[in-house]
């Protein structure tokens, strides 16, 4: 289902690869040299290469056009006008494999792609891993990554048999302020879906619902995991605080990513 990122040097000719830097570079692509061969060793023929330099030159997300992303040493698969997972989110991963041992039982909410299922699951073998997302289109794409994808509001679609026995709980929670969601850039404004965006007013309102239910649904020394932005942290901790959870914060200057850790009494 999923294998190791791999950097194959393409079995094209040099000016054929400077050709398509040319190309990308004019439509302000900043990496373009990386993204030309990554495109040649992704495409299984010359047309199919041309087709998909046509549509990364129309701003079409890197990862749509290659349909996977890299993702924690992974090639997760992804579907067009499914949230791409960033880099960034690879530090949250770092704070549930120090706290995760297997067996455990997993849940990947909001999940998009189920890149963060995925993760912990290629990297803790014996882990038992759930996801769920509202988006059809992300619970379509997820299901090529992970076995058991649902579909439905946060904990709604989950199996009964989940409440109070998640040990570990990823939230990738949408925290964009609605009020700069315009701002984003092109390619994630307009080619990812605006649910796995938008957080509301203060781009908290999902977190919010989640930490608020999750102890329920955690099992007893359970660990809740969610990402946020920097300026939105003191806020996100408080309402872990107050749905009785432990809670503390991590944050990774290289990565420029803020974890909010929280966990059920044991």
């Amino acid at each position: 289902m999923l294998t190791p990122a791999t950097r194959e040097h393409p079995p094209h000719t040099r000016e054929a690869l400077l050709s398509i830097v040319t190309r990308l570079r004019a439509a302000g692509c900043v990496f373009a040299e990386d993204e030309a061969e990554l495109l040649i060793s992704t495409a299984r023929s010359t047309i199919e290469l041309d087709a998909m330099v046509e549509r990364r030159v129309a701003g079409l997300p890197l990862e749509h056009v290659l349909g996977w992303a890299e993702f924690y040493g992974l090639r997760i698969h992804v579907s067009p006008g499914v949230f791409v997972p960033r880099r960034r989110t690879e530090f949250l991963i770092d704070q549930a494999v120090a706290l995760t041992a297997p067996p455990a039982t997993v849940v990947d909410l909001c999940c998009g792609t189920g890149a963060l299922g995925a993760a912990l699951a290629a990297t803790l073998p014996g882990i038992d891993v759930h996801a769920a997302d509202i988006d059809p289109a992300a619970v379509r794409c997820a299901r090529r990554n992970l076995s058991q994808v649902y579909e439905g509001d946060l904990f709604e679609p989950l199996p009964a048999h989940l409440k109070g026995r998640i040990d570990i709980l990823l939230a990738n929670t949408p925290y964009v302020p609605t009020d700069e969601v315009p701002l984003l850039p092109s390619e994630a404004r307009d080619h990812e879906p605006k649910v796995a965006l938008d957080g509301g007013s203060d781009g908290l309102d999902i977190l919010r619902r989640v930490t608020a239910a999750a102890p329920e649904w955690l099992a007893p020394g359970g660990h809740l995991f969610i990402e946020t932005s920097k300026r939105q942290a003191e806020t996100a901790h408080e309402a872990f605080t107050q749905a009785g959870l432990h809670t503390r914060t991590a944050h990774s200057d290289d990565l420029n990513a803020t974890v909010i850790i929280g966990q059920r009494a044991p």
